[in-house]
């Protein structure tokens, strides 16, 4: 088990959960990044706003699976780092409004 630390298998079932109850999510965020990058001038800060209330919605979603695991354990920094490592490898989009919360 070199290189996985002993939070990995239960973060890669918290992100599949994730993918699998919330896909349309994910469709979502990819789906407005896409119109966004094909937008017009015109259109694309309003685009792009929309995009980013999509990444918020998962965020939301991701941090309160993160937190409440987290809340059970008396050392949760190894976990919380796993999470976010996992986040950032497999659910890119997220991963940053995720760290700054």
């Amino acid at each position: 088990m070199f290189g996985r630390n002993r939070y990995s298998e239960i973060v890669d079932t918290q992100l599949e959960l994730f993918a699998r109850e919330h896909r349309n999510v994910i469709d979502e965020v990819h789906e407005r990044l896409a119109a966004y990058n094909g937008a017009e001038r015109d259109d694309a800060e309003e685009l792009y706003g929309d995009y980013v209330d999509a990444v918020e919605t998962g965020t939301e979603i991701l941090a309160d699976m993160r937190d409440h695991y987290a809340a059970t354990l008396v050392d949760p920094e190894p976990y919380l780092r796993a999470f976010q490592r996992g986040v950032a490898k497999r659910l890119h989009p997220f991963a940053v409004e995720l760290e700054n919360r």
